[in-house]
């Protein structure tokens, strides 16, 4: 009874990211854009915590929608002329993504196809995954995660500079 109850938050939850990942590409109003980002991955923290995955899930929620998603909101916030009425918002090449799309869904079905059934595990997770996932980011992938730290402070930077150059 609970792996049907698990089913169907799975696909709920990957109903509301296909949904909330059209609308964010397809949405005129950049804004909104940025709040149905926010809601794609509220749904794929839930998809962690389904895989019992609770550290990745809170990492989710605290750095793409807590850090990321207020960041996009605050250099939309700060360009005044974002949603004005001067900004084309169409894409000329619209046919041409279709294809590159269609042929993506092709590849990607035909090479699920292929796998067949996906093997996994049934073993527990180790009692200290967070104390490892911990030592890892502070040892061996410290210069990745300063490289993000770096860039969010560049993107931060940027649109404090849009926002001056907006209201000269």
């Amino acid at each position: 009874m609970v792996e049907a109850g698990v089913g169907i938050i799975f696909w709920i939850l990957t109903f509301v990211i296909i949904v909330s990942a059209l609308l964010v590409v397809t949405l005129k109003n950049i804004f909104h854009s940025a709040l149905f980002l926010i809601l794609c991955l509220f749904a794929v923290a839930g998809i962690f915590i389904l895989l019992h995955a609770e550290f990745l899930a809170a990492a989710q929620v605290l750095i793409y929608v807590g850090a990321v998603s207020i960041l996009i909101i605050f250099a939309i916030m700060l360009t005044s002329n974002m949603a004005s009425k001067k900004i084309i918002q169409t894409n000329q090449n619209a046919l041409v993504a279709f294809f590159a799309c269609l042929m993506f869904l092709v590849v990607t079905l035909v090479l699920i196809n292929k796998t067949g059934v996906w093997n996994y595990s049934t073993r527990n997770l180790p009692a200290e995954n967070i104390l490892t996932i911990g030592k890892l980011l502070m040892t061996d992938f410290m210069l990745p995660f300063e490289v993000v730290s770096v860039l969010m402070l560049a993107a931060m930077i940027g649109a404090i500079v849009l926002a001056r150059e907006d209201k000269a």
